[in-house]
């Protein structure tokens, strides 16, 4: 026994000696070099080139529908149109909107229903960047159904829930009412 206790006395002793011996830093491995980044861009186009192709073939398919590109880089089209008003959402409104999520083979990912009706005050609440952009395009009462791809959407990250990583979307919206900032605060 005391041999034991002699031993684990030893080799405590060189694990305390060992361990307080001057180690160098290891540096971080580093991504920064052109190579990565080249390599990531690259990545990148392939994804956005290979959802627009599916988007393309989406309006190929659905030659009688009108669909409008956008300048932030998805499509829309009107289900319903309003003209005679003029007014659309700008930054700070407040929102109210009734939306269904869809894959981009038109499969339900989440139902109006279950997404309830929505309120969101504009530029200052934080959702779905192509939803951002696009509510601001709605006159109140119209209905409008996006075509989003994935950077416009959730991304690389998905939801954690149903939708997946670099998942283009279908997003049918319908624009209820907005309120201007200053007409809620004086009410």
């Amino acid at each position: 026994m005391r041999k034991l206790k002699n031993i684990l006395a030893v080799s405590i002793a060189v694990l305390t000696i060992a361990s307080c011996k001057q180690q160098q830093a290891r540096m971080p491995i580093s991504h920064s070099s052109g190579e990565f980044l080249k390599a990531s861009a690259e990545r990148n186009k392939k994804l956005i080139k290979g959802e627009e192709g599916q988007i393309d073939s989406i309006i190929k398919s659905n030659p009688d529908i009108k669909y409008i590109a956008s300048q932030k880089g998805y499509w829309y089209y009107y289900d319903v149109k309003i003209d005679k008003d003029t007014l659309c959402p700008k930054k700070g409104d407040i929102a109210t909107f009734d939306y269904e999520i869809k894959d981009i083979s038109g499969n339900i990912i989440y139902s109006q229903l279950e997404l309830k009706p929505q309120t969101y005050i504009v530029d200052k609440q934080n959702i779905m960047m192509g939803l951002r952009h696009g509510i601001k395009l709605m006159h109140k009462a119209e209905t409008v159904t996006f075509l989003f791809p994935s950077h416009m959407a959730y991304g690389y990250h998905g939801d954690n829930r149903r939708i997946g990583t670099n998942e283009p979307l279908i997003c049918t919206v319908t624009l209820n009412d907005f309120k201007t900032e200053n007409k809620t605060t004086q009410e």
